[in-house]
Parts: structure tokens; C-alpha cells; sequence
């Protein structure tokens, strides 16, 4: 049996307020303010030009269309673009480009240079084409040898540089380096395709000798592409590996940054 429910109900006591709270004045020293980074800045902005200077040089010197076609001009085409935006960011202390875009243009300039000094550069090697802008088996001339070295040489060790002193360590991400890839196979499946569209015997029908279909056959060119695709990927895993291995060359700058409740972490550009 229950008891009966009382007719009379205390009243309950209101329930406090929530008392109001008052932001807090964070001091204008614990602000970071942001500050352009004018060595690096300028830096990229001397790369970017010394590249695009190089790559319109090659095509006032030779054809613009097969010019235009080698996997060294492209490069050099995408590393002036991005370290002129990069410069331009570190200039006005913005926020720095995807480390997807830039780490894809540390790789493409690596390769540049590698394959070239390994492969087409080296007398030992069964590839060697030193002027392999102009198609010819010697060493380049003139001009043509000033924007060999600069495309091939140059423009790749300062995107290292760039890359061990100015750029923030621990950004690019191993998911990246299949993304990397996707550049490279385009660039086979083109020139593959450019040597079937051209006729038989045409010069410069085949830019590279490792891709040479006319003397080798499919099945070694696709051989060596697939060698030269995992070296690659192996050259991709290593540079990620590498950019957390080695130390921040900005981290001094974080030192001098106020201790307070937040991190707080200079811009990059």
C-alpha cells in the first residue's frame, strides 16, 4: 500500500545563477606576431627566377614543343611557380603551401638531377646522353650548357637547400609518396604516347634513352620504367623519413616566444 501524495508541495529553491565570466586579458607579449621571413623570402624568389630563365632560354634555343616535352623543363617549370608563391608567402608572413605540393616539388627536382648525373650525365652508364635537351650524345655548348647545369644542377640542389634550411622538419606524410607517384606515370604514359604519334625515325622521337621503344622494345621499357618507378618511391620514402629525422631550422625562433597556457608556434612561409 502506498502513501497518499501530499497536497501541499514545498516550493523548490531557485536554482543560482551561473555566475558570469569575464574574458581574460591574454598580455600583448604572449602574442606572436607574425613576421615575414625576408632571407628565405628572397631566397625562392632567386631559384624561381634563375629556373623560369632557364627553361625560356631552352625554348628560344631549341623547339618550344619538344622543349616543353622533357620531365626537366616540366619540373623546373612547377619548382619556379611554387617557390615564387613560397617567396611570396614568407614575404607577407602567410601561412606557407601544402607540404603535399611542396614536398612533390623537393621530389620531381631530385629526380631531375639524379637521373640526369646518374644516368645521362655518367659515361659508365649505357644511357648517357649529355645533351639530352638538344638530343645530342656530347656534352652541351654556350648556352645550352649554362641552362643544362642550371635545369639539371642547380635548380635541384636549391630546392634541397631550401628544403634542410628554410622549411619546417616533420610535415610531409608518408600517404604523400603514393600521391608523388601520379606525376611520373603521367609522364611515361605522355612520352609513350608522343613516340607512337610521331613518325618512325623522326628526331626526338623518344626523349629519353631508357624509354626508347624504337631500340629497346616495350618489354624493356617498361623494364626500366618500373625500375626507375620504385627508385622513386624509394627516393619518396626516404625524403619522409628524413623530414622527421632532422632538426628544426626554425625551432631556435620558438625559443625566444613567450611561456604561457598556449602553444603558440611562429608562422612558416
Amino acid at each position: 500500500m502506498t502513501a497518499p501524495i501530499p497536497r501541499d508541495i514545498p516550493e523548490i529553491p531557485a536554482i543560482p545563477g551561473i555566475p558570469v565570466l569575464f574574458p581574460s586579458h591574454v598580455p600583448a607579449t604572449a602574442v606572436v606576431t607574425p613576421t615575414p621571413r625576408r632571407p628565405a623570402a628572397a631566397f625562392r624568389l632567386l631559384v624561381a627566377v634563375a629556373a623560369a630563365a632557364a627553361v625560356a632560354a631552352e625554348l628560344v634555343l631549341g623547339s618550344p614543343l619538344r622543349t616543353l616535352s622533357h620531365f626537366a623543363i616540366q619540373s623546373n617549370m612547377l619548382l619556379a611557380l611554387v617557390f615564387a608563391l613560397s617567396a611570396r608567402l614568407a614575404w607577407t608572413a602567410r601561412r606557407p603551401l601544402p607540404s603535399t605540393l611542396t614536398g612533390a616539388t623537393l621530389l620531381y627536382a631530385m629526380i631531375t638531377g639524379l637521373v640526369y648525373h646518374l644516368l645521362l650525365a655518367n659515361e659508365g652508364s649505357s644511357f648517357s646522353l649529355p645533351g639530352v635537351l638538344a638530343g645530342t650524345a656530347t656534352a652541351p655548348t654556350g648556352w645550352h650548357a649554362i641552362t643544362n647545369q642550371v635545369l639539371h644542377t642547380v635548380t635541384p640542389v636549391a630546392a634541397l637547400l631550401d628544403w634542410l634550411l628554410l622549411t619546417p622538419s616533420g610535415h610531409l606524410r608518408l600517404r604523400q609518396a603514393t600521391t608523388w607517384l601520379l606525376y611520373p606515370l603521367a609522364y611515361l604514359t605522355f612520352t609513350l604516347a608522343r613516340g607512337e604519334l610521331l613518325a618512325p625515325g623522326a628526331p626526338g622521337r623518344y626523349l629519353y634513352p631508357f624509354l626508347d621503344v624504337a631500340r629497346h622494345g616495350y618489354k624493356s621499357v617498361l623494364g626500366n620504367a618500373l625500375l626507375i618507378g620504385l627508385a622513386i618511391y624509394a627516393l619518396a620514402i626516404l625524403l619522409v623519413a628524413l623530414d622527421h629525422a632532422r632538426p628544426n631550422p626554425l625551432r631556435h625562433r620558438a625559443h625566444h616566444t613567450p611561456k604561457t597556457g598556449f602553444r603558440l608556434q611562429p608562422p612558416v612561409g
